[in-house]
Order: structure tokens, then C-alpha cells, then sequence
């Protein structure tokens, strides 16, 4: 299988899909457009894409004016019954592409919250064997309205939307189920200053919430990323 990974920030990596992918033998084609790199025209070459996250908001065209072409071959991705994967940004432009309404600022979630799974995910594919609530990382301040005839999938106290289907294999994921715990570490680095600024006790109390939480994120992200491989 050949899947085309779009990153939209640095740093921002496959983490566990990556892993799940690597255990299917996918080949992965990554494409960096935040830097110029072009994106394919169609679907025609690749069985599913990934759309990764990013601190840019849905909305953003003109700091990224890649994004409606982007949207248009995301839409051409489920359209042909292909998987598709938007996680965090990558949700929100899923929704954006099938006529969701894009809500910027007003749903913050940073470091580990609960998610809670709807009725409709214990017949879902990618989500039935998880428990009916679990910890998993967040990092955003955007959400979404669930586009027409969307499946809701998973909410959280903050953000309703976090998770959702369209059609068979197109999956929106507001919360970072790739995150485990050393990415997170990973993440408290690279991004440092950034979360300082905004949350100045992140570093003192990483290890405490990594204990608390990361077994239990750590499993359900990397079933979450299995199972959705598995519908390519």
C-alpha cells in the first residue's frame, strides 16, 4: 500500500501511525507543502492519506494557500472510497472540505484530557474495541461542526467533536491519538518556548501526568492507529 502523508508544520510526525503503518509495509510518501513541496493533483496514485496537524487554523488560507488544494484532493481521497486520516489541523480541514463550520479559538485542550467515546463508536471499525473513555493528548484551541451525514464518534468536556467518520474509511480526529508518551516528551522540547508562554508549569509537571496517563493514551493511540490502518 502507498500512502501519502501530508505534514503541515515541523515536528509534526507520524509518531504512532507511523509505527501501525510500518508494521502493514505501507510506503509512504511525505509531502511538505508548508514548504513548498507540491501535492498530488488526484488520489489516483496512493490508497489512503494522512493529514497532520499543525498551528495554523482551518481557516488560514492566506498564511497557507495550499490549503484549498489540499481540501479538494482530501474530498477526491473519500469520494473514491480511499482512507483517509485528519488528525488535529487535518480534522478540522476535513470538516472545512465536506461543510463543516470552522469554529477559531474558544476550545482549548493542551497535554492529556479525557475522550468519550458516543453509542455509534461501538459499532465503528476503527473505535469499537477501545474503552468507553480513555486519556489521549490534546493540543488545540480550534473545533469544528460535524459536516452533513457524519458519524460522531467521540466527545470531550471542551471540545463535543472529537472524532468522526464519513463514509466507509474518512476519519477526523480533533485529539493527537499518534502522540505516546516519549513524542510527548519529544514535543515538550521542540516546542518549549511555545508552551511556556501559555502553560509555564507544563515542564515541572510532565512526568507526573506521563505516569498518570501515558499507559493507558499510549494503548489506545496505538489500537486507534492499527485498526484505522487496517481499513486501507
Amino acid at each position: 500500500m502507498r500512502v501519502l502523508v501530508v505534514q503541515n508544520f515541523d515536528n509534526e510526525g507520524l509518531g504512532q501511525i507511523g509505527a501501525a503503518l510500518a508494521e502493514a509495509g505501507a510506503d509512504i510518501d511525505l509531502r511538505k507543502p508548508y514548504r513548498g513541496e507540491a501535492l498530488p493533483e488526484d488520489s489516483n496514485e496512493h490508497d489512503a492519506i494522512v493529514v497532520l496537524g499543525g498551528a495554523q487554523n482551518a481557516l488560514d488560507d492566506e498564511i497557507c494557500p495550499y490549503f484549498p488544494a489540499l481540501i479538494d484532493l482530501t474530498r477526491d481521497f473519500a469520494d473514491k472510497d480511499r482512507s483517509v486520516l485528519g488528525i488535529c489541523l487535518g480534522s478540522q480541514l476535513l470538516a472545512r472540505a465536506f461543510g463543516g463550520r470552522n469554529q477559531i479559538g474558544g476550545a482549548t485542550e493542551f497535554g492529556w484530557h479525557q475522550v468519550s467515546l458516543t453509542p455509534a463508536a461501538k459499532s465503528d471499525p476503527v473505535l469499537a474495541a477501545l474503552p468507553e473513555s480513555f486519556p489521549i493528548f490534546e493540543w488545540h484551541d480550534d473545533t469544528f461542526g460535524l459536516p452533513e451525514n457524519a458519524v460522531r464518534l467521540a466527545g470531550s468536556a471542551v471540545a463535543e467533536n472529537q472524532a468522526f467518520r464519513l463514509g466507509r474509511a474518512a476519519y477526523g480526529f480533533q485529539f493527537h491519538f499518534e502522540v505516546d508518551s516519549p513524542m510527548a516528551r519529544d514535543w515538550s522540547t521542540c516546542f518549549a518556548s511555545l508552551i511556556a508562554q501559555r502553560h509555564p508549569d507544563w515542564a515541572g509537571k510532565l512526568d507526573d501526568e506521563i505516569a498518570r496517563n501515558g499507559p493507558d493514551a499510549d494503548a489506545a493511540g496505538l489500537a486507534i492507529a492499527r485498526a484505522w490502518v487496517a481499513t486501507i
